[in-house]
């Protein structure tokens, strides 16, 4: 499924008056929030998290400033789903946003809606209205086209966006790619010095390192060694590797965020600035057509990239600095967390009331942000209704629950089942699913009645399969769709 860039927006409006949510007491020491989200990173794609060829000196050092999560996961295996997770703390599939949004007829023929519903309670209007100046600058991918919401009319003050309703950076993508990182956070940070003076609420949701990948020459210039030809002469490099194209964009990335750190610190915010960082999904396949030149992001040691709800798919990094209540140089490696606890943990931060309806599948883990390392209370479910592109090893079953430390995949027929214990096996190679029957059965029923809950629509005939065609098999037909 190829996303397309359908527009982009500038708005600047006036305070809305949403009510999704009553708003609380404020709290005695509310932070400004900056939330930034990169697409399609790799949970390996940061030194910080182990990568040993790609040096990323900016997210390096916000970790050692904060807390570094490695056990956080995303909510949705693709852009939009997982975007729609941390912006309503609920499940996507619950507002039938299944894969990313493409063009109406695509949406229709998958079974979803065009956009996400305004009135669905929101981080940014759950802010606005307990008095934070909001924007969104960047990625929007919620939804654009004929008829859809711009960003303004979820709850933000400014926004400047991509992937949405209006045009404003109109170039193309092999213009507006390699400085994407630089214009997102240039508009943040004039934002920011606007509303320094009263709490705000930032989400920096950049386009790197997302195909189509196509770095400036400068940016290109001390990654040249991973080419053909070395980087001594730039005339001399008959070609420039995938390794070369991709870490350039990331390292950008890196100096970007680090900028707008920085700049923050300058400002004197940094003390009363939470600051969390993200991607959205896994890494790109190089199976996909616009990555093929530089899909060689980094799933670390687990099995799964983008799409897949193996855990390279939808375990992702997660970096989160607040000084002197963050604490610095922690690695929490046992807190399981997730993209739909964004939206309570931060409502619990700044004392706005969580909405009352609909239930928020997310929980509330600030006292985890904060140095408390403890169990989740609730499991965590996923749903992939399509194919998983790559080689069959990443191609999971539908459907994925994690429970404490066991993690349940399983097609809703149970043509496929799958258990591990994450603990002890987080590549996910030993499927111990006979050994233990009785987890099977338990999380096999949770998963199954939390799918019944989730609206029916079409599911493609290659979904929860892992076929590879041996020698001597015929070619199959082109697979259609069928419904659940």
């Amino acid at each position: 499924m190829k996303e397309s860039l359908i527009g982009i927006a500038l708005i600047a409006v006036l305070p809305l008056g949403i009510t999704h949510g009553t708003a609380a007491e404020p709290a005695t020491d509310r932070p400004n929030i900056v939330f930034i989200l990169a697409d399609d990173l790799g949970w390996g794609d940061l030194s910080c998290y182990g990568h040993e060829r790609l040096r990323t000196p900016q997210l390096d050092r916000l970790a050692a400033q904060g807390t570094l999560f490695t056990q956080f996961y995303v909510n949705g295996s693709v852009c939009s789903p997982s975007r729609c997770a941390f912006f309503t703390g609920q499940y996507p599939a619950r507002q039938r946003i299944h894969g990313h949004y493409a063009d109406p007829q695509q949406n229709a023929d998958r079974g979803m809606s065009q956009w996400l519903d305004p009135q669905v309670p929101n981080v940014a209007a759950l802010l606005k209205a307990s008095g934070y100046a909001t924007a969104h600058i960047g990625k929007w991918h919620l939804g654009g086209g004929p008829g859809a919401p711009t960003p303004q009319a979820y709850g933000f003050d400014y926004v400047k966006s991509v992937v949405s309703n209006e045009p404003a950076w109109i170039e193309p993508a092999a213009v507006l790619w390699p400085k994407s990182s630089t214009l997102i956070v240039d508009e943040a940070l004039d934002f920011i010095r606007q509303h320094k003076d009263e709490p705000f609420y930032v989400q920096a949701w950049m386009l790197l390192p997302h195909a189509p990948l196509n770095p400036t020459e400068e940016q290109l210039k001390p990654f040249l060694n991973f080419s053909s030809g070395g980087a001594a002469d730039w005339a001399a490099v008959p070609h420039k590797t995938a390794e070369t194209i991709y870490y350039a964009s990331v390292a950008d990335l890196d100096a970007q965020v680090g900028r707008l750190v920085h700049e923050i610190d300058a400002l004197g915010l940094g003390k009363n600035t939470l600051i969390v960082f993200s991607s959205d999904n896994g890494p790109e396949d190089i199976h996909i057509k616009n990555a093929g030149h530089s899909g060689v992001g980094s799933a670390g040691p687990f099995r799964g990239r983008k799409r897949s709800l193996y855990e390279g798919g939808i375990r992702v990094p997660f970096i989160v600095r607040w000084p002197d209540r963050v604490p610095a140089g922690r690695i929490d490696k046992d807190s399981v967390v997730a993209g739909v606890d964004f939206l309570p943990t931060v409502c619990q931060l700044v004392g706005a009331t969580p909405p009352n309806a609909p239930a928020l599948d997310g929980e509330d883990v600030h006292d985890i942000l904060l140095g408390t390392s403890r169990p989740r209370r609730k499991p965590l479910h996923w749903e992939w209704r399509f194919r998983v592109f790559g080689e069959p090893f990443h191609r999971s079953p539908q459907l994925a629950i994690r429970d404490g430390d066991w993690k349940l995949l399983m097609n809703p027929d149970r043509s496929r089942v799958e258990l591990y214990d994450i603990k002890a096996d987080p590549a996910q190679l030993d499927n111990v699913a006979q050994q233990h029957p009785e987890v099977v059965e338990k999380l096999a029923a949770q998963v199954l009645s939390w799918q019944q809950t989730l609206p029916a629509g079409p599911v493609e005939a290659s979904a929860g399969k892992s076929d590879y065609r041996w020698p001597g098999t015929p070619v199959p037909k082109p697979a259609g769709k069928k419904k659940r």
